[in-house]
């Protein structure tokens, strides 16, 4: 009877010390999904403007780098022909290159015979088309990454809002499911805001210099062959 008195009460029974706290892991499909109808539209939206920033950025990379390949001994191989008085093989030789740099010279070449002044013209309006050309739908990117950030925080007031809404309509008891679905709404809109727009704005910074280094390779080529036309024979 005294034993049972004194007995340690925890002895014979097992107690549960230094227990692992539970970890629950939030998958990026949860994430999303738990923001609600608005937050899911609003993402929807930023990612069709990531593929299309993407898009762009590739088929223009792509575009830029087959505009600046060009034959190292082509300047050479014109200037031999323009000396030689063989016009129609410069012509033939541009042609073939098919490059911004040689349709420049090409349309220089086809005006040999004018004055210097109309060549040179003629060769500064060609190579306006041929940067338009160069900076077909870039203005998009630009237009991206300052629009996408503008979205994200569009759901950002929106999730607020929703937040907002619950507690004015809790009665005193607010429901933290509620409103964790519109800050949920809030916080994943505009992140994936600002990703997308950083995405667009360094995509757009890196088409504009190579698209800057294919105008610099094509005014340093025409003035060679301006240089060449003006040379005493």
């Amino acid at each position: 009877m005294l034993y049972a008195l004194f007995q340690d009460p925890t002895e014979g029974v097992e107690v549960l010390t230094d227990a692992e706290p539970v970890k629950k892991t939030l998958s990026i499909i949860e994430l999303i999904s738990s923001g609600g109808v608005a937050g899911q539209i609003i993402i929807g939206i930023l990612f069709i403007l990531l593929i299309a920033a993407l898009y762009i950025y590739f088929e223009r990379l792509f575009a830029i780098k087959a505009a600046s390949h060009i034959d190292a001994n082509f300047m050479n191989q014109i200037k031999d022909h323009v000396s030689e008085g063989k016009i129609d093989s410069a012509q033939t030789l541009c042609a073939q290159q098919d490059t911004p740099v040689s349709r420049l010279i090409g349309k220089g070449i086809s005006r040999i015979g004018k004055p210097l002044e109309d060549i040179n013209t003629a060769i500064e309006n060609a190579g306006r088309l041929e940067v338009y050309g160069l900076e077909k739908n870039v203005s998009v990117l630009a237009t991206i990454s300052g629009a996408a950030p503008m979205i994200g925080f569009l759901g950002t007031v929106i999730g607020m809002i929703l937040s907002i809404f619950e507690i004015a309509n809790s009665g005193g008891q607010i429901d933290i499911k509620l409103l964790a679905d519109g800050l949920y709404t809030a916080m994943t809109t505009t992140v994936a805001g600002l990703i997308v727009g950083i995405v667009a704005y360094i995509t757009y910074n890196h088409l504009v210099v190579k698209t800057d280094k294919v105008v610099y390779q094509m005014e340093s080529n025409s003035l060679q062959f301006l240089d060449h036309l003006n040379e005493p024979i």
